[in-house]
């Protein structure tokens, strides 16, 4: 019979599977990170909009040749400006995105990630 203080610690198949798991969800991370990246460079273009000055002259077509210039700046592969979903609002337009990611993890097993944004901005 063996007593507590021989029994302690994990044995080695344990700590290969802890540090397999460990290296799943950095393998996932690393293969999300360029999708979240590129969403923030979405989001913060959308945003840029509503500190531009003169939007009260401003077309929908304007609008999305704007967004084209910085995505081509920015290298934004996910979506184009003719994804841009733009919606006119008496006296604002509202400006969105909604779109889905699909990156390989390993073999045939994807993650899916879905990013949605809208903004509003005034023509005033």
């Amino acid at each position: 019979m063996q007593t507590l203080k021989s029994q302690r610690g994990m044995t080695a198949i344990g700590w290969l599977i802890v540090l397999g798991l460990i290296g799943f969800f950095v393998l996932l991370a690393l293969r999300m990170t360029p999708s979240y990246l590129e969403y923030f460079t979405i989001s913060s273009a959308l945003e840029s909009l509503q500190n531009e000055p003169g939007m009260a002259n401003k077309t929908p077509q304007d609008i999305r040749t704007m967004l084209s210039k910085r995505f081509d700046i920015n290298d934004v592969g996910s979506i184009t400006a003719k994804d841009v979903d733009i919606q006119n609002q008496g006296g604002s337009y509202l400006v969105g995105v909604d779109y889905e990611v699909r990156m390989p993890v390993l073999g045939n097993v994807d993650v899916v990630m879905s990013f949605n944004k809208e903004i509003e901005v005034a023509r005033n």
